[in-house]
């Protein structure tokens, strides 16, 4: 099939932005998710061909790479593209601009369908979901994995009712709320250059998982763990 690259155009709101007024990591972070989707449901990979079949997608890796967040009342636009479908994984490329043509950012993250009942991954050959690539006019890369802290403050955490979806766990972009919650105002006042997340395993609400966090002089890193990792997070500064 003939296939077109996703575009948003989209006005960052009041309730889009923190008190210095730039865009929420959180937000940020629920916008490329909501473009991917979007895109995929377009391309004929709707909800009739994975969630109502009892596939869920997720996401393993992302990585942003930024020159700096939209504001308060900027008017923006979102352009985003799949990559080649590789095994079990589904990898898909974002481009962030200004009205005006300003480059923002560039990301990528890496996606995969889960089976709802056995919590694994599901392969195209079982789900029948295969996207082709296409090729984006700006600059593409493979998510890498961040590095999780090694010290620093540690604190345990339980899973609220408002921080889950309707995969049935945490919600990805809210790993991001965790993090800068824990930020440095030293570090949260200073540009964000780049940011790398991943999500190892899922955990459901009620469940707790032990924190840990570190700063340095342009670097934050953010872990959770239970019996094994369930993410980690690295801000650059």
């Amino acid at each position: 099939m003939s296939m077109e690259a996703y575009r948003l155009a989209y006005k960052i709101l009041s309730s889009d932005v923190d008190l210095e007024r730039r865009l929420r990591l959180s937000r940020l972070f629920t916008l490329l998710q909501e473009a991917a989707i979007a895109h995929t449901e377009a391309l004929g990979f709707g909800r009739d061909k994975t969630l109502d079949r009892g596939f869920l997608w997720v996401v393993a890796l992302q990585q942003l790479k930024l020159n700096r967040l939209p504001e308060y009342d900027e008017r923006v636009i979102l352009d985003s593209v799949p990559g080649q479908t590789m095994h079990t994984i589904y990898p898909r490329y974002y481009r962030l601009r200004s009205a005006e043509g300003e480059p923002l950012l560039t990301g990528a993250s890496i996606w995969t369908l889960m089976d709802q009942q056995s919590r694994t991954m599901a392969a195209p050959e079982r789900t029948g979901v295969r996207i082709d690539g296409m090729a984006a006019d700006w600059e593409c890369f493979f998510p890498k994995a961040p590095k999780a802290p090694s010290e620093g403050e540690t604190e345990q955490w339980t899973v609220p009712f408002s921080v889950t979806d309707l995969n049935g766990h945490m919600n990805n972009a809210r790993y991001l709320d965790l993090a800068v919650d824990r930020l440095p105002a030293a570090l949260r006042l200073r540009p964000l250059r780049g940011i790398q997340a991943e999500y190892a395993a899922e955990i459901r609400l009620g469940e707790s998982m032990e924190l840990r966090w570190q700063a340095e002089k342009d670097l934050f890193r953010i872990s959770g763990c239970r019996e094994r990792r369930v993410f980690r997070l690295s801000f650059e500064y």
